[in-house]
């Protein structure tokens, strides 16, 4: 009879961080194996030393190569998998004759361990069981004493491999972060740590758990002093007392979500909504972005633009960092405008305001059906709140008049709902009846609902604040009908 494989995980280096079940199968075992490099000294054999017995068989799998260079023809990878073969074939002949193994992982067997190759090719073969372990990041947190993620914030575990520029966009996408793998890879991670703007925010935990276990800011960290064993922690910004300290000098940075879906907001947006201590912006712009611990959020109605602007820069010139949250992009009738004429006032000139870009709404109507906006385009707003309904007329004449595509923004509201007849009948002093309009409503959301018509045939009826129009422009072409008609403008003029 074939003899049990254990996965077994020993924890982060503290031989009393390993489990009840992990430090009995230890025990229990015929062939204890562990791995270690060309040097001898298993770390995971020193943390299971307690446990072991004196008769036990001990199995040491040595790996042929680590960091340096390697002249196997198969490169460091084919090195490496002629030595899992070989090693994985050890462990076969004990197993085969009925001995029990427990192959030791440090941290978690399946979590960036070596255990994870054993068992890939011998768990189809033999029985075998996982014995999870404390991982790194687990004891880490627990040096720093600080929370790592918290409420709906997201936590993300990089390994330091990984090119700088991807580094640099993981870290700015994620709440919080955990960084393996360091040693020689440190340059790269300081690198993106600082290209990320989290440097400040990350500490340095070095062989956590155990007695030559070593904590300081990641920035303070020398390239040249740092370990495989290490790991660098952005923790929760929730518990940061950095991002939470009154003194900081305030700022406001105008952000926008995109259209509708989580997934089309940028990461660099999706970051500074994480460091704000306040949200200022439309209640239901504002309910879209997840509720953070500690964050304030200032809601309000959408027709007091300037109000809002200056609630955003009081809060920040008393030290707050602030988000006011647009729809699509904040530079396309929205906030950023705002902020920015209110901004202009003597008494918030020293506050610092910055506009991120989103995705708009036009756009994102247009790739729904193709391409629409292929070539020369304009983008108009039919409300006359904020400018007389004869400037709105005369740049539709003018725009249908030069023969472009245009988006329109804010067709019709509850107390607007003849200006998108009047469009209408204005575009077909200059356009065909049978120039396509999209109409796009809720695009990325929940109720999105996507119609092609034909300019004669535009219904106001069925147009409203949550819509937005494209009429095309004499080039623009319909291919194909039914469910799913394609739409573009040809990026050539006739002559």
């Amino acid at each position: 009879m074939s003899g049990k494989l254990w996965g077994v995980g020993i924890g982060p280096g503290d031989p009393e961080l390993v489990t009840v079940k992990a430090a009995r199968v230890i025990a229990d075992a015929d062939v204890v194996a562990f791995h270690s490099a060309r040097h001898g000294k298993s770390i995971s054999r020193g943390v299971a030393a307690p446990y072991m017995r004196d008769d036990q068989i001990e199995e040491h799998l040595v790996y042929p190569v680590t960091t340096e260079t390697v002249d196997h023809p198969g490169g460091y990878q084919g090195a490496m998998d002629e030595f899992y073969e070989e090693a994985a074939e050890r462990l076969a002949t004990h197993l085969q004759a009925g001995r029990t193994v427990a192959l030791l992982a440090a941290g978690d067997p399946l979590f960036y361990s070596s255990y994870m190759h054993m068992h890939k090719r011998l768990a189809h073969r033999f029985d075998a069981e996982i014995i999870p372990g404390v991982t790194s990041i687990s004891a880490a947190s627990a040096t720093l004493g600080t929370p790592l993620v918290e409420g709906e914030e997201i936590l993300t575990v990089l390994p330091g491999t990984l090119p700088p520029a991807e580094l640099t966009r993981r870290l700015r996408e994620t709440d919080a972060a955990a960084i393996l793998k360091l040693g020689r890879t440190y340059p790269h991670v300081r690198q993106a740590l600082t290209e990320s703007g989290r440097l400040d925010e990350a500490q340095y935990v070095e062989r956590a758990s155990t007695e030559r276990e070593r904590v300081t800011a990641a920035a303070d960290v020398a390239d040249d002093e740092v370990p495989y064993f290490s790991i660098a922690v952005v923790p929760s910004p929730s518990n940061n007392p950095d991002l939470r300290d009154d003194t900081t000098e305030g700022e406001v940075v105008v952000v926008g979500l995109g259209p509708g879906d989580q997934r089309w907001t940028t990461p660099e947006v999706q970051h500074e909504l994480s460091r704000a201590t306040d949200l200022v912006g439309y209640g239901p712009y504002i309910d879209r972005v997840p509720h953070r611990p500690g964050q304030r959020r200032h809601s309000s109605d959408n027709r007091v633009e300037a109000e809002r602007a200056a609630m955003a820069l009081d809060l920040a010139k008393n030290g707050s960092r602030v988000a006011v949250v647009s729809s699509g992009d904040p530079g396309v009738f929205a906030m950023a405008a705002a902020v920015l004429e209110v901004a202009d006032d003597e008494q918030w000139r020293g506050v610092p305001v910055r506009v991120l870009p989103g995705m708009t709404a036009a756009n994102a109507v247009a790739s729904r059906v193709g391409a629409p906006l292929g070539h020369d385009y304009a983008v108009l707003s039919l409300s006359d709140r904020l400018k007389p309904w004869d400037v709105v007329a005369q740049r539709i004449s003018a725009v249908a008049g030069a023969d472009m595509a245009f988006a329109v923004y804010n067709p019709a509201s509850k107390s607007r709902t003849w200006q998108v007849a009047a469009m209408r009948d204005l575009v077909l002093e200059h356009r065909s009846p049978d120039t396509p309009v999209i109409i796009g409503r809720d695009v990325a959301g929940a109720e999105e609902n996507v119609r092609i018509v034909r300019l004669a045939d535009l219904d106001p009826a069925h147009v409203d604040m949550r819509c937005l129009l494209i009429v095309g422009s004499s080039t623009t072409t319909v291919i194909g009908d039914g469910d799913a008609p394609r739409v573009f403008t040809p990026r050539r003029y006739p002559s």
